[in-house]
């Protein structure tokens, strides 16, 4: 899972929402040392079903390539570009993966060897930004960002969940304090996940609830901390000069932190989220993507456009409403389940 890096790193040390009724709908989290509940073939069933519009359309547009041909021409490279510009792989990955398609094409003769070539360059170009080597420090200090409406606080409650289930003490900072019952919804994420909570009154000052918390996961010994944060347009200056203070305040608290910066996206924005990611990173330097509603959308190509444009690392991706339907990603599954 996730966290287990650094249970690792914590054993060394040591002596030896979404709205709150929708919150209601999910069940707890399995207690610490049990494995979480799965469905099906687990995780990779999860990941071939949430990918289930995408793959469809993918493989229904290459059989149809084929139909009358029994080889690769430009008319079928043409029709290939624009099939995956349209599964919102964009327009530059879409030329790079036709090109390869193009130097094997002697070695392409029907549906099933181009599916083939294209799940191999895909892997490929999704392994190209592996994640950054973890800070062995305690506590791990993680601040999520992002638009309204991606599912950031959905998410810290599933992280905060599997960090539990691996034995890891959790804490929760509530520094979204404007948004109507968000602070009320984190809590329920928190109660559910089995980690604790910092809140301040509503309305209270953002940063002045991030240093608190920070504060409290220090004096008491957590292992990681997740910082939720206001949703906020990416072009709204003021907002986005907020998240900076509250940066500016968490590494006043503790120096080297946040360790990392989560950057949450909605899958079904496709390729408008890519200006979103580029101005954050720009004002926070963020260190990796959670990529959520995956099974919501025909266009999952956008895992490749992030990953290739970008060069951020995708850490998670989420499948579904399930605490289990968020899991780290990995590259290799993604691509076999993409076909």
């Amino acid at each position: 899972m996730a966290f287990k890096w650094f249970r690792k790193e914590k054993e060394k040390t040591e002596d030896k929402p979404e709205s709150a009724e929708a919150i209601a709908d999910v069940p707890p989290p399995p207690a610490p040392g049990q494995e979480p509940a799965s469905s099906g073939d687990g995780w990779f069933s999860r990941l071939k079903h949430g990918l289930a519009k995408t793959r469809d359309f993918l493989n229904t547009d290459i059989e149809d390539l084929f139909a009358g041909r029994r080889q690769i021409d430009d008319e079928l490279l043409e029709d290939l570009e624009a099939m995956l510009i349209m599964a919102d792989i964009g327009a530059a990955t879409a030329a790079s993966l036709v090109d390869e398609v193009r130097r094997r094409g002697d070695r392409i003769q029907d549906a099933a060897s181009l599916k083939w070539a294209l799940k191999a360059e895909i892997r490929s170009l999704l392994q190209a930004t592996p994640a950054p080597a973890p800070a062995a420090t305690r506590p791990q200090v993680v601040m999520v960002v992002g638009v309204n409406g991606v599912g950031k606080t959905t998410t810290i409650g599933k992280l905060a969940a599997h960090a539990r289930q691996e034995g890891l003490q959790a804490l929760v900072v509530a520094a979204d304090t404007f948004r109507a019952a968000a602070i009320e919804q984190l809590a329920v994420w928190a109660q559910r996940a089995g980690a604790e909570l910092v809140r301040h009154k509503p309305n209270a000052d953002p940063a002045a609830v991030a240093f608190d918390g920070v504060t409290a996961a220090v004096a008491r010994g957590m292992d990681v901390v997740f910082i939720d944060t206001a949703g906020r347009l990416h072009t709204n200056v003021n907002l986005m000069e907020e998240l900076k203070k509250i940066r500016r305040t968490i590494a006043k608290q503790l120096p080297g932190a946040p360790h990392e910066v989560l950057l949450v996206m909605d899958a079904t924005t496709g390729q408008n989220g890519l200006s979103q990611a580029r101005l954050f990173h720009e004002a926070l330097g963020v260190t990796g993507i959670a990529l959520t509603k995956l099974d919501g959308t025909a266009k999952g190509g956008i895992v490749i456009s992030i990953c290739q444009n970008l060069g951020l690392p995708l850490r998670y991706v989420g499948v579904g409403e399930q605490i289990q339907d968020l899991q780290p990603f990995d590259a290799a599954a993604f691509a076999e389940a993409l076909f």
